[in-house]
């Protein structure tokens, strides 16, 4: 494995800590996991809050039947449209990596703050624009890795451990936010910001990565929100 994957997959884990951090145990919630995938993460957000009654949205069948066989109520859709779910429905609703893939934001952050229950909480998490490993690459004249300009290729960073390598349609970045733009757009749509986090901080390994996270968020390489209805 290539240092740049080694630093990459580290910071996805420092991700996931964050997320476990920032959603508090809930027993016995109803849990929606919107993007979840496989469902291993959704299982694995769900025993740390301490549920079971664990839903999915996801767009990709196959992904669907594996989160299905870990027992997640997995549900198949786009979230191009509203969510087929009622209004208050879940007492937590979580989402990683998943918003910067829409053109729609604004229908997103409104489906979630519709379907979370009045004294319910939702976990957000996506890229950081403002983080200094993107600053830097716009004043070396690259294209900021999470930043791309086409669905067949990922271009424009020498240093992108993706450099090269085939888009995939749907799948590419399309938004990106700052923690301030993101709760901004999130209280427009009746979310208030309860607890902001960041987490990752490239080149750095974990551990210095996690003291910086820390102390300079604005410029980490993730954020994290946790939200509250309005």
């Amino acid at each position: 494995m290539s240092r740049l994957r080694t630093i990459y997959e580290a910071a996805d884990q420092e991700n996931r800590r964050e997320i476990l951090r920032a959603a508090p145990p809930r027993p016995g919630a109803r849990l929606l996991d919107l993007g979840c995938a496989r469902g291993e993460w959704t299982t694995e957000l769900g025993r740390h809050i301490g549920t079971d009654d664990l839903h999915g949205f996801e767009l990709i069948e196959e992904f669907a039947e594996r989160a299905r066989a870990r027992g997640i109520d997995a549900t198949i859709g786009s979230l191009a449209d509203p969510l087929p779910y009622p209004d208050g429905h879940f007492d937590v609703v979580h989402s990683n990596q998943v918003i910067e893939h829409l053109a729609n934001t604004d229908l997103f952050l409104h489906e979630m703050r519709r379907v979370l229950a009045p004294d319910g909480y939702a976990v957000l998490s996506t890229n950081n624009v403002a983080s200094w490993h993107n600053v830097v690459s716009l004043a070396l004249g690259w294209q900021p890795p999470p930043m791309h300009v086409s669905d067949e290729l990922i271009v424009g960073n020498p240093a992108n451990v993706a450099e090269g390598q085939p888009g995939a349609y749907g799948q590419m970045h399309l938004r990106l936010f700052t923690h301030r733009a993101m709760a901004a757009l999130a209280a427009h749509h009746g979310l208030r910001l309860e607890e902001r986090g960041a987490s990752g901080y490239y080149p750095l390994p974990s551990r210095p990565s996690r003291f910086m996270a820390r102390i300079d968020g604005r410029h980490a390489a993730y954020l994290v929100h946790r939200y509250v209805a309005a």
